[in-house]
């Protein structure tokens, strides 16, 4: 529904809740005063370059901003960046990106599309692809573009200056990052573009590309990044402190109990649909002893569960997540593995050869630094030895535990 009509101050209110920066100020709120008078919605960009197949919840804190200009009546552009993902953007990177090839960007922008579905309205967002006029750019039009910067400025970049102080590769294509993600907001005519905070020089590119060619420059939301699960790096697969998107909604779920309590709230500002007067009635219930920051972490973990898998999925993984750690219960679902008894001498299983093959540990010396912790249990009885052999027909239909959260059904068939 649009709402244009929507003045200019309650605009701004949803605007401002969770960013870092608007560049510059005054010139958005002139832009928005406009709007409401002219009854025209601004064109706001977001572009996501397709660079990685596994999304996580800090990749959707942009596309959140991008709904709120959505509800709020204005035009919202999703660029997957087809062409911009071939080089991947060079922002905080310490060496050169490895070049993609065209089929995997294709796969990977087909999950981004459908995770961009479960935030926006993709029905009335326009989706394009920076390939369309990226493409057919012959080398003159890419010259005279490149001709609207200076070396000195693509310097400024903090991630170029420290790679080129410490002698590690800087590639001439990724000086041009910058200068196709500024060609998209020329070719947009963007009034907003969106970004997080390592954005900022790459977002302020396309400004300055949109004066030089006669345009009315955009203005530029920064977003905060998002810390992980642990609290203190940003949110990253590789760190293992990230809630994937395609986590089962029981691993969502805990994962976002896991976090440290001070995370709560901007977890709910950056990643759920809750209003800021809702977060901010919750957050002074709990700073008042009314409420338990559990009970407000689980209504954020329902919240973003609930986003991506369903609010009746959520609340059945806030059941069993209760049931296992509130009161020591198992799920109603436990994942089943099946054991040769042909694969065991003498009819009996060595608990590490035993966690390694139904995968709760990756290799043998994981498997006993587990044990050695207290961290694996059968049927309930804390494993204490990693020298005990267990029987086959004392494990057949048993529950061996990883940790708080991880459970395996063990079946013995011939």
């Amino acid at each position: 529904m649009v709402r244009l009509k929507v003045s200019l101050e309650d605009q701004m209110e949803v605007i401002t809740s969770g960013v870092v920066e608007i560049i510059p100020e005054e010139e958005l709120r002139l832009k928005i005063k406009n709007s409401i008078a002219t009854g025209k919605p601004l064109t706001i960009k977001l572009g996501v370059d397709p660079t990685r197949p596994d999304l996580h919840i800090g990749h959707s804190v942009p596309l959140m901003k991008l709904r709120d200009f959505q509800e709020l009546g204005h035009e919202v552009v999703l660029i997957i960046g087809d062409f911009t993902a071939l080089i991947g953007d060079p922002s905080e990177q310490d060496s050169t990106r490895p070049v993609l090839t065209e089929d995997e960007v294709k796969r990977n922008a087909r999950t981004y599309m459908e995770q961009a579905g479960k935030i926006i309205d993709t029905k009335r967002a326009r989706i394009v692809r920076n390939s369309q006029w990226l493409s057919p750019l012959t080398f003159k039009e890419i010259l005279e573009l490149a001709s609207k910067f200076t070396v000195a400025r693509i310097l400024e970049r903090d991630d170029f200056q420290r790679r080129y102080r410490e002698g590690k590769p800087l590639g001439l294509h990724e000086f041009l990052y910058p200068l196709m993600q500024a060609y998209d907001s020329v070719v947009l005519n963007s009034d907003v573009e969106i970004g997080g905070t390592d954005q900022k020089f790459n977002l302020l590119a396309g400004r300055n590309l949109q004066k030089a060619m006669g345009q009315e420059p955009q203005c530029v939301i920064t977003l905060p990044l998002l810390e992980g699960t642990d609290g203190t790096q940003k949110m990253s697969k590789s760190l293992g402190n990230d809630v994937g998107l395609t986590d089962t909604p029981g691993e969502m779920f805990g994962k976002l109990m896991s976090i440290p309590d001070e995370l709560i709230w901007k977890y709910m500002k950056l990643t759920t649909g809750m209003k800021p007067a809702e977060i901010d009635s919750i957050k002074a219930e709990v700073e008042k002893g009314q409420m338990n920051p559990r009970d407000a972490k689980e209504r954020l973990a329902i919240e973003v569960t609930g986003l991506y898998h369903g609010f009746d999925v959520a609340k059945k993984a806030a059941k069993e997540f209760r049931s296992i750690f509130a009161e020591g219960g198992l799920p109603d679902e436990i994942p089943v593995f099946k054991l040769k008894a042909s694969q065991f001498k003498g009819g009996k299983a060595w608990i590490v050869e035993l966690l390694v093959l139904t995968g709760l540990a990756p290799s043998t010396s994981e498997a006993r630094r587990l044990i050695k912790g207290g961290g694996v249990s059968l049927e309930g009885r804390k494993i204490l030895s990693t020298d005990e052999e267990l029987p086959l027909e004392e494990i057949k239909g048993k529950i061996l535990r990883k940790g708080r959260k991880t459970f395996q059904r063990i079946e013995i068939v011939e």
